[in-house]
């Protein structure tokens, strides 16, 4: 299962990481906790929507991209997930036209 809420952590990480941005001066920007901001980046709190705003206004990131970027790597890790479809077996003495 796709937990949402680590996946935007790793994307809000990532953008502050890109941005060589600590935590200590995302705290300070978007005026949230230093721990609380760990603990999303993490996947272990959620995100309010005003939080998620504040977040993305310190970083100067519009909340569509963070977003976006979540919903792609969503998509991604449920298709890696989804089970893989094994060839239906022919019943025995059935003959199978061939391209050979």
């Amino acid at each position: 299962m796709v937990m949402f809420r680590r996946l935007l952590g790793d994307a809000l990480r990532d953008a502050r990481t890109r941005q060589g941005l600590t935590l200590r001066e995302l705290s300070a920007g978007a005026r949230v906790s230093l721990g609380y901001i760990s603990e999303i980046e993490r996947g272990q709190k959620e995100a309010s929507s005003e939080l998620l705003a504040s977040l993305c206004a310190a970083l100067d990131l519009p909340l569509s991209q963070v977003l976006s970027d979540v919903s792609t790597a969503a998509a991604l890790e449920e298709a890696a997930s989804a089970p893989t479809q094994l060839p239906t077996p022919q019943p025995a003495g059935q003959v199978v036209a061939s391209a050979a």
